[in-house]
């Protein structure tokens, strides 16, 4: 597995400061993507133990909410077992944390019937995710009034709720800015 980038101090992409790992590799290459040289599975450096020991040692400060797991795609099957191996690091150093991932694939109809990679692989790394974001991002349904997500076809899921149910299920809270006379708040 190669990775694209590591932010330390990612405001971006989940509630909180948070560490984000951008995976390289992605079949989906949505029109406009942000990180469109992240599709090669070759771009970026090679993941190793050292790569892993960064990122787990930037999440040990307490201004840290978590971590978040980007792409190119987390779960092409290429990506897998690598993200498994370090998310279950993450859940043995930090409970208390946790993890925001973000595909283009669908909950419902792609992970949770396992058509994507090994289905052991992608469902036990499913189950490590706390909040997954799913669904490609559509130029046509871009919104900048969304809060962590870039169109309003994703959606922000509890994992733990639909893995119980085996259905997305959202995750409460309000998740879109008002916008309006020159000031953004949050609703």
């Amino acid at each position: 597995m190669n990775y694209a980038a590591i932010k330390k101090n990612d405001i971006a992409n989940g509630p909180g400061v948070r560490v984000s790992l951008f995976v390289s590799g992605c079949r989906h290459h949505c029109k406009n993507c942000f990180n469109r040289e992240a599709w090669d599975f070759a771009y970026g450096a090679e993941f190793t133990e050292q790569t892993e020991e960064e990122i787990l040692s930037a999440l040990r400060h307490d201004y840290i909410a978590g971590l978040s797991l980007l792409g190119g795609e987390p779960f092409e099957p290429e990506n897998q077992e690598g993200l498994l191996h370090l998310v279950k690091e993450f859940q043995k150093q930090y409970p208390q944390k946790d993890i925001w991932c973000y595909t283009g694939f669908d909950l419902d109809r792609d992970l949770l019937p396992g058509r994507v990679g090994n289905p052991e692989t992608a469902t036990a790394l499913l189950s490590q995710i706390d909040v997954l974001v799913d669904g490609k991002f559509i130029e046509e349904q871009k919104n900048p009034a969304l809060l962590f997500r870039g169109s309003a076809n994703q959606r922000i899921l509890d994992v733990k709720k639909s893995l119980a149910e085996q259905k997305g299920v959202l995750l409460p809270g309000v998740w879109e800015r008002k916008m309006g006379s020159g000031n953004i708040e949050d609703a």
